[in-house]
């Protein structure tokens, strides 16, 4: 179990560091890795609201409620109220936060390419099995 638990450490270190890497290339070091996955993941859900958004962090309303209102201080995304239901606004990126997420698909690309650098075609293929089954726990 230590070498599972280091190798998780490692691995974790290895991606955080390519992630910061990305965001000194892009001159984006006012924005938080918390802030870029929350940007990944608005984008993923394609314009939430704050309640789809909290589910799919698994955090708390108010919680992603300060997230965002950060978020849309420093304009990486905005606000849209819903047409069929005025008290709720889904939630959209602006052209700040779309290159956010570029630059963070751009981080994941490196770091996927790292990997399979070190590995043989077998390996990778195994590595996806198991991370998918990881992953679908």
């Amino acid at each position: 179990m230590e070498k599972l638990i280091d190798g998780v450490a490692k691995l974790s270190g290895m991606m955080a560091q390519t992630e910061e890497a990305a965001k000194d290339q892009f001159s984006l070091s006012s924005l938080t890795l918390i802030q870029m996955h929350y940007l990944e993941i608005i984008n993923h859900l394609g314009n939430p609201n704050i309640t789809e958004l909290a589910q799919a962090l698994r955090l708390t309303k108010p919680t992603v409620k300060v997230a965002v209102d950060k978020l849309i201080e420093k304009e990486y995304i905005f606000k849209v109220r819903s047409d069929a239901d005025r008290r709720s606004a889904h939630i959209h990126l602006t052209e700040k936060g779309k290159l956010i997420n570029q630059m963070h698909d751009f981080a994941h690309r490196r770091i996927a390419e790292s990997i399979a650098k070190k590995l043989d075609s077998n390996e990778i293929n195994q590595f996806i099995i198991l991370l998918n089954k990881i992953i679908e726990g």
